[in-house]
């Protein structure tokens, strides 16, 4: 059965993240392609996963020709293929969170409708279909923005969800929401933002992350353009800690744009309880960059259907077939988040469900048979429940 986890699974990892200072990327993805490598990435690397569709990632999913009126497409596609992660998850036996990525107020009948399926789903089995959404109101006033998740949070707290809210603005250009010419000062939020969400969101409960921005910027600039200012985090889980008399690190928060970040600056933030990077641009990059590699290394077999230097009627038909190609892509980004791993000190994390409350650490250990193939059928039981 599915390893896509609920809320209860996430906050498990995140506990498990913070308490040994790392953190686990998100990747958009926006095919069987992408998603299989990522799923492969966190196999090798012995950890759990986090997948995220766009709201274009969902409409490119079921196909470009198709109309996406009334949000329609992506919809459809974010709901087809988190359908299929939950198929394909237990072959890798990875834990993965399934998220949304930035839905702004004109993308809210979006995730309505992504709900609207996901209840369908919980009532048939038991478990939702997306393990969190995204919404993204840092363009509108704050009170506005945090009323309008509360609303959210109440729904997604019923479907065992998490919500993930923005407070500030990530700069740079990302799946047509340009905040290239934003002023910097929206880039650094407040700690009285975030206690301000925190406290009126704890009314609701506890299932939610906080994307607060420290400098963050979409895509990948020249060293020196970002200036990103983890103690922004540090300076709201202490104001938050010392008012409401909590926990250390009591906010979970995500860290966007991390595309390109110094990895100082990723494991500073890390400590200050970041427990989620997203990193999109890398991946864009690195699917091409493995395709681009292979072009070049075979351009001779690569002009035509007969015809290579071995000979003028030789077929070329093995290194034209889409499998051969993308697969380089899929290696490839399979590579660079292996290194996104590593960086975010996230390698050899892995956590697996047993029952409804207990975890599991580093399973794999255990080897491929025995003990662990048990282990496996309980998680499997677990997760029918």
């Amino acid at each position: 059965m599915s390893l896509v986890q609920g809320y209860r699974g996430a906050k498990k990892i995140f506990e498990d993240a913070k308490a040994n200072r790392y953190a686990l990327p998100a990747v958009n993805v926006t095919s069987t392609s992408t998603i299989n490598a990522s799923l492969e990435a966190a196999k090798e690397v012995n950890s759990p996963v986090i997948i995220q569709f766009s709201n274009s990632g969902g409409a490119f999913f079921l196909g470009k020709s198709i109309s996406n009126a009334s949000q329609k497409a992506s919809i459809t596609g974010a709901v087809a293929a988190a359908k299929y992660i939950h198929e394909a998850s237990p072959l890798y036996g990875i834990p993965v969170l399934l998220n949304t990525d930035h839905a702004a107020k004109k993308l809210l009948p979006w995730v309505d409708g992504m709900i609207a399926e996901g209840e369908k789903f919980y009532k048939t089995n038991g478990r939702p279909l997306f393990t969190s959404h995204m919404i993204d109101l840092s363009e509108e006033p704050l009170s506005e923005n945090i009323d309008t998740c509360k609303r959210y949070l109440e729904k997604l707290t019923k479907l065992d969800m998490y919500l993930e809210l923005e407070l500030g603005v990530t700069g740079g250009e990302e799946d047509g929401v340009d905040n290239t010419g934003v002023e910097s000062s929206k880039l650094y939020t407040q700690p009285e933002e975030v206690s301000y969400a925190y406290e009126e969101l704890m009314k609701v409960s506890e299932n939610f992350v906080i994307a607060a921005s420290f400098g963050n910027v979409h895509g990948v600039y020249k060293p020196g353009n970002v200036k990103l200012e983890p103690a922004i985090l540090k300076n709201s889980q202490h104001y938050i800690q010392k008012k409401f008399n909590t926990k250390n690190n009591p906010v979970n928060f995500v860290f966007h744009g991390g595309s390109g970040s110094e990895v100082a600056k990723i494991r500073e933030a890390i400590d200050y309880g970041v427990v989620k990077m997203n990193i999109d641009t890398d991946i864009q990059w690195a699917f091409w960059d493995g395709v681009r590699k292979y072009y070049k290394k075979n351009e001779a077999f690569l002009q035509s259907q007969l015809g290579n230097p071995t000979g003028d009627d030789a077929p070329n038909k093995k290194y034209y077939d889409g499998r051969v190609w993308i697969r380089e892509g899929e290696i490839s980004i399979k590579n660079r988040l292996a290194q996104a791993y590593e960086e975010l000190n996230g390698v050899n994390r892995l956590l697996l469900a047993v029952g409804k409350g207990g975890y599991l650490k580093n399973c794999a250990s255990l080897g491929e048979h025995g003990l662990w193939a048990n282990i496996k059928s309980v998680i499997v039981g677990a997760n029918s429940q």
